[in-house]
């Protein structure tokens, strides 16, 4: 058995987070060491790095354009951290310095050019508790740039069927996760109001691996902690099978889609 301190707790818990299946290798029972992130900044303010996994950073286009994604956020958070240095000191005393963290991960690819990833960002500012991030991307490997999943459906209007399916088969998901995990999802407070028939409130999409090499199984549907649930829920992630969607998808859509999610897979959240 491993026994965790604080603060190897917390640095396990965010490197779950940022790279999915995380291998522990114990060593004398101690962790494995993080990898080293692509790209850091440190001050006195803020302590913020970048981090893509193994399979992005051998893909030169994708990993240009996730680590220039990843700078400007950074650089945009060290304009704001600066400034409330300068005009609130105290929120920095002791020497603590506000935390962003991003991740990026490579979950899939599908089509021999669709790779889909999984981003997530860490942020402490002070508080209660360090805030977690979810969202996704999709690259195309042949236009070298991030699309949208728009093309793999018929239509995609916002309140349309496609989009009040997948919310639906979306919600259905997430309802079972709880209950698997043993929570009561039957309070007062409709947790699921926040997520709408829209591309972008549907939830962060992801394309799900498949048995089947080159396919897509379905499709994952992330959110971060508060989405749908208090935040001591954490994080969830939920898989439909792309036979629930079958009838909106497009040619393009119906020729990445098939076969089943790979046995396993659902641990580790991603």
């Amino acid at each position: 058995m491993i026994s965790l301190t604080s603060t190897s707790a917390k640095s396990l818990i965010r490197r779950a987070l940022f790279g999915g299946l995380v291998a522990l290798a114990c060593v004398n029972g101690s962790l494995a060491a993080e990898p080293n992130p692509d790209f850091t900044v440190k001050t006195k303010y803020i302590d913020a790095s970048i981090t893509l996994d193994g399979t992005i950073r051998a893909n030169a286009p994708l990993a240009d354009n996730l680590l220039a994604e990843g700078k400007r956020w950074i650089e945009k958070n060290r304009v704001e951290a600066a400034k409330e240095f300068k005009t609130a000191p105290e929120l920095f005393r002791d020497g603590r310095a506000w935390v962003f963290e991003r991740g990026y991960s490579q979950t899939a690819k599908a089509g021999e050019r669709y790779v889909s990833i999984v981003r997530i960002d860490y942020v402490y500012t002070g508080g209660a508790h360090p805030n977690t991030f979810i969202d996704t991307i999709l690259w195309d490997d042949e236009a070298k740039k991030q699309i949208s999943v728009r093309p793999f459906f018929k239509e995609t209007a916002d309140n349309g069927p496609t989009l009040k399916a997948l919310r639906a088969a979306a919600i259905a998901a997430v309802q079972a996760e709880k209950k698997e995990r043993g929570i009561d999802d039957s309070g007062t407070i409709d947790w699921y109001k926040g997520v709408e028939p829209t591309l972008l409130k549907v939830g962060a999409v992801s394309l799900a691996p498949s048995t089947i090499a080159d396919k897509s199984a379905g499709l994952k549907f992330h959110y971060s902690p508060y989405a749908v649930g208090p935040y001591a829920e954490g994080p969830y992630t939920v898989f439909v099978p792309w036979e629930t969607f079958k009838a909106y998808l497009s040619p393009q859509g119906l020729a990445i889609f098939a076969g089943n999610q790979p046995s396993g897979a659902k641990l580790g959240r991603q």
